[in-house]
């Protein structure tokens, strides 16, 4: 077999390495890779398994191009904001390679789908970021019988590990068989991430893929972990094979019943909060204002103060003109200190970004108050920059 000739000018300088060769590149020719998620992982995954030339990419994302993302999602950009992120990272795609067989598929992926839309690919990439559609993938890539390329990033740190990969290869279950609690579950959107985070895992991941189709990898199996202020930033952690009780990888069928019987949601501690819908309720009656009420409080010259619960590097970001910093865990901590400090400042306003961590704050502090008024503004500093002051920023 050969390849067509302006493909050996294309990957000319792959296939010179040592154990790659024209096979290498054939059987990469030859492969197809299914990347769940074309976000900060997804996106140096794909633009990567493209460039070296895997024959056929499926690409499944629901999910469309926000403002916000293009911090570290590379494939889109200002043009794509809107699309859908699998359309959007198939055009960026064809641009570097307009021969690419690309698969587009803009639905979620379900337990009732997963299996038709994942059957056709040799290897599954898992770049989402959230726990059911992890357990998703993994029962999934056990009943078809495939390899997992599985990757995860927060803040500074991220890791990459290769599931189901031989016969021993464990899986997602056999080293999580319990979800953690959903309350230790954060987002990015909660929590942050360096988008060069999203992309050196991505890139591992795309690595460890072309590796397992050229025939190069090392079969044992392995968990890669990444800290960016580590030293050294990178460590690899050996694994046991397949836990004998697993009840995926080890049952006699070796799968799960079936991946349609199982609810990934509940499993997984029920559906993640919409904290902008929950900062909107209203709560107690007094207890919560909307923004326009602080406006006339600032406006009216009564005493009053503004105490912010955010975070100490998010209140460094913005904030409104004379607040006060106390981080909603100093206020949980102690909170008839902050009453005691604020014995004679009047009315206290509580703030936060989205109207969820003051209600908390505020909850603490009547508990221990019995005659300063507490309020909290409904929907946070996100309100108050839609309905009051427009140029305020949001993050």
């Amino acid at each position: 077999m050969s390849l067509p000739l302006h493909d050996y000018q294309r990957y000319g300088r792959q296939m010179i390495i040592d154990g790659f060769g024209l096979p290498g590149q054939l059987r990469l020719r030859a492969a197809s890779v299914a990347v769940v998620g074309a976000g900060g992982l997804g996106c140096p995954a794909l633009q990567y398994l493209g460039a070296a030339g895997v024959g056929r990419l499926a690409i499944i994302d629901h999910d469309r191009v926000e403002l916000s993302n293009l911090q570290r999602q590379i494939l889109h950009n200002e043009e794509t904001v809107g699309m859908y992120k699998a359309e959007s990272a198939a055009l960026a795609l064809r641009r570097v390679n307009a021969e690419l067989t690309i698969d587009v598929h803009t639905t979620a992926l379900t337990p009732e789908n997963a299996i038709a839309l994942l059957q056709p690919y040799d290897i599954i990439l898992d770049c989402t970021d959230n726990m059911p559609t992890r357990y998703l993938l993994s029962d999934a890539a056990v009943a078809l019988g495939k390899p997992l390329v599985s990757g995860a990033a927060q803040k500074l740190e991220g890791q990459m590990c290769v599931y189901n990969l031989g016969a021993q290869g464990p899986c997602y279950r056999c080293l999580y068989p319990v979800p953690p609690p959903r309350a230790a579950v954060g987002t990015c959107e909660e929590l942050g991430i360096l988008g060069a985070v999203t992309g050196i895992i991505g890139n591992m991941q795309a690595l460890e893929t072309i590796k397992i189709i050229v025939g190069v990898n090392d079969p044992t199996p392995m968990l890669l972990l990444f800290a960016a202020l580590g030293t050294p930033p990178f460590r690899s952690i050996k694994l046991r094979a397949r836990k004998p009780t697993c009840p995926a990888c080890s049952s006699p069928t070796g799968q799960l019943a079936s991946v349609t019987s199982t609810d990934y949601v509940q499993f997984c501690g029920g559906p993640n909060p919409n904290w902008l819908e929950q900062g909107l309720l209203p709560g107690g009656t007094g207890h919560r204002v909307l923004p326009k009420d602080l406006q006339d409080t600032i406006s009216s010259g009564k005493p009053f103060k503004i105490i912010d619960v955010r975070p100490s590097i998010e209140y460094g970001i913005c904030k409104l003109p004379g607040s006060e910093n106390v981080p909603l865990k100093n206020i949980l901590s102690c909170p008839e200190k902050i009453i005691s400090d604020n014995a004679n400042s009047g009315d206290l306003y509580i703030v936060c970004r989205l109207g969820n961590d003051s209600q908390l704050a505020a909850h603490a502090l009547r508990q221990n108050s019995s005659g300063t008024i507490i309020k909290d503004v409904i929907g946070g500093l996100r309100a108050w920059s839609s309905q009051i002051d427009p140029e305020f920023p949001i993050y």
